[in-house]
């Protein structure tokens, strides 16, 4: 099969517009900012674009005109704070209207799973995620 790359700036824009219509969108992510859960070449990403954003929630959003997949970890009002699973410092803020899907499933090794968790431990495992994560890039990966 062939791959083709398309820039962010042009391929994320249509995504967000087929979500708008309702349709479901399987993206494969770049970066390792959601590591360990979700792994760069290697799962995929469902999005659908739903009526609701609550903290744990994985979201695509345009932050300041640079898309991100992360994590809400904090929501105010309609004032949404992201953090990558992978990082262990550092936050994007965005509103509900920046987001243009949320993550309903990852598909890994060909096998779609339902996201189960809204990553509440992993968030407090923010003290020694860098050990962690660490470990899992140096073992595992």
């Amino acid at each position: 099969m062939n791959r083709i790359t398309v820039p962010n700036e042009i391929l994320i824009p249509q995504i967000g517009a087929l979500l708008a219509e309702g349709r479901e969108v399987e993206l494969r992510p770049k970066g390792n900012s959601m590591l360990p859960f979700i792994r760069q070449d290697k799962d995929n990403v469902i999005l659908r674009k739903l009526d609701t954003v609550s903290r744990g929630d994985i979201v695509l959003a345009d932050v300041g005109g640079r898309f991100v997949l992360h994590r809400v970890i904090r929501v105010e009002d309609d004032t949404l704070t992201l953090m990558g699973d992978g990082n262990v410092r550092g936050t994007e803020m965005c509103t509900k209207g920046n987001v243009l899907g949320t993550v309903v499933a990852v598909v890994k090794g060909g096998k779609k799973t339902v996201v189960p968790s809204k990553g509440r431990l992993w968030q407090t495992l923010l003290p020694v995620r860098r050990y962690l994560l660490a470990f899992y890039r140096r073992v595992l990966m």
